[in-house]
Formats: C-alpha cells, structure tokens, sequence
C-alpha cells in the first residue's frame, strides 16, 4: 500500500460486504468472515472490484491481462493515414468549452471548507484531471483520493462507482465529472456518493446532456437539466447551470455528423479533422449563448454543486426549478 496516507488507508472497505480490509502480501483481505474476500494490489494501486457484481474482473487487471477494454486501453490507428491523422488531431483544439468550471471548483472548495479544516475528497473518474480541476488539486488544505475503473497516471485506487470501497461518510466532498454517463446505474452511483459523504458533505457533478456517444461500449445515459437535478434529489442545491454550452454541443454534433458520410475509417479521421477546424470556433460563443436560459434547451451538459441532505426534492419544487424555452 506504498504511497496510501493513513487516513485515507483506514476508510478503505470490502466493496461487496463493507467490511474491514486487512493488508497482506500484494492483497487486501476482508476481515468479515463471512465474506473474506482477498483484493489483489496491483504497481501499489488496490483493485477492489466485486467480481459477482461489476461488468469488470478483477483477474483483467493483474500483470499480463489486456481484457479490459476501457476508453484508456481503446485500440489505436493501425494504417499509415490513420496514424498520420492522429497526430494531426493531437495538435488541434478541442471544439468544446467548459463555460464555468473553474469557478464550480471554486464554489466546490469553498462549500468544503465552511464545514471542516483539511478536508478529504474523492474524485471518481479521477485516472485523469478533469476540465477545469488543476486549481483546485493545488489547494493545500485539501487531500484528495483519485479512484477510476482502470488504471492510470493519478489512479491510486481500481473500483467501480457502484460500490465504492469507502466506509459510510468518510469523505467530505465527491468529484464525478463527466462520469456519469459511462455507468450502468448513475442512480445506484448517486446513491453511493450519498453514502460515503459525511454529514453535509458535498459533491461536484458534471454530466452531459446534447453529446456524442464516447468511450466505446461504456456510455450509456443522457440528462436534462432538470433529470440531473433529479438524480442529485437528496442533496441541497449550492449551485446549478450549464457546463458546456450550445456551440460547444452543436460542435461536436456537426463533426460526428460528418463521421456518418463513410465506413473507412481513415476517411472518418479526416473528416473528424476537418469538422474540428470548421468549428471549433464556435465554443467561444458559449460564454454569451448561456446568459440565456433558451442555452438550457440545446446545452452540452450540465454542473451541479450540492449538500448531502437527508430530505428528497419533492418532484413539484423540481419541475419549479425548469430553466429553458417556454
């Protein structure tokens, strides 16, 4: 467990019972003895995956495994042109804009530090720093913990977001940007984050709404403003709005309209190339598209900030809270 501060070490638990996890030689065992259940620690990372449950197995992960096909271990271009096209994409700018994220993280930090000095926060999805993220990982009073379903640079934990391997309100804040669409169950994910956040404990969410389907077989839902409020109904809203705005939604619709002109992968790359430089430019819209609340209609996707609470948004005061064309 090289590297796992002790305070972060303790709040580890078995994701299929929630028992105790005792180390051992390269593995963590659960100490219920009804379950006893042995987690392999992989390169230090522990890999608490529940076999009978999860779409993943834990034996994917161990050395000499590529099972998992996650969106890091994707396959790359194979022919010349698709390699060519490639590094080509590498090199141009993204076609989103991420309208507010900086200032969510912001708002994020300050929620967190009204409650409690050098709080702990889980990023799920965390093998990559998300849009936005890099001023809020310098904060010194903060601790953080990155979990992912593979692994990664910043993975310090394997696990599936519906059964985190944290014992109930261990963490003061959750971070799950754009994460959820790739679960099989974000209500079941929302419901976990509930769980392990302490008492008025709070969690950042960004998830998309107009987007294109990404990360291969592993993206499965879509949300409305108000179906994200929906999903983060036991929690007090701080703050709610549009994290990627009409220009950067239409963007990337027109370039993966045009990967539907051709089945030869080659040319989609190319196409994918020339939609980018085409309209990228349209991102730089969305700062003034989302002071309308018409933006709400066509956005890309959606941010919300808020406190764990154990009322539930009674669904009138939800559909009180439409933003949008009327």
């Amino acid at each position: 467990m090289t590297g796992m501060a002790p305070r972060i070490r303790e709040r580890l638990r078995c994701p299929a019972c929630g028992g105790g996890l005792a180390d051992a030689a390269e593995r963590l065992l659960c100490q219920n003895t009804a379950c006893e259940r042995a987690y392999p620690v992989v390169r230090g990372v522990p890999v608490l995956i529940d076999d009978d449950t999860s779409v993943m197995r834990t034996g994917d992960y161990l050395p000499g495994s590529d099972q998992v096909v996650t969106p890091a271990r994707q396959p790359g271009p194979r022919s010349a042109l698709r390699r060519l096209a490639a590094r080509l994409y590498a090199r141009l700018p993204s076609v989103t804009r991420n309208v507010d994220s900086r200032e969510n993280y912001r708002r994020f930090a300050e929620a967190l530090r009204g409650e409690r000095d050098h709080p702990l926060v889980l990023i799920v999805g965390g093998r990559e720093v998300g849009q936005g993220m890099d001023d809020l990982l310098a904060e010194s009073d903060l601790e953080f913990i990155e979990t992912d379903i593979d692994f990664g640079e910043r993975t310090r934990i394997v696990c599936d977001g519906h059964q985190l391997p944290f014992a109930d309100g261990s963490v003061d804040g959750v971070v799950v940007q754009a994460v959820l669409e790739h679960v099989l169950d974000p209500i079941l994910c929302v419901a976990e984050i509930h769980r392990v956040l302490s008492p008025r404990g709070v969690v950042y969410a960004e998830t998309p709404f107009l987007f294109r389907r990404h990360g291969g077989p592993y993206d499965f839902t879509r949300f409305t403003f108000l179906g994200h409020r929906r999903l983060f109904r036991r929690f007090e809203e701080i703050h709610s709005g549009v994290a990627l705005g009409p220009g950067s939604a239409m963007a990337v619709v027109y370039t993966g309209f045009l990967l539907t002109l051709t089945r030869r992968r080659a040319v989609r790359a190319l196409l994918r190339i020339f939609g980018i430089l085409t309209s990228f430019w349209w991102k730089y819209l969305d700062p003034v598209l989302v002071r309308n609340d018409v933006s709400f209609d066509v956005a890309g996707g959606f941010a919300f900030i808020g406190r764990r609470s154990e009322s539930i948004l009674a669904d009138r005061d939800l559909i009180r809270g439409y933003r949008g064309l009327r």
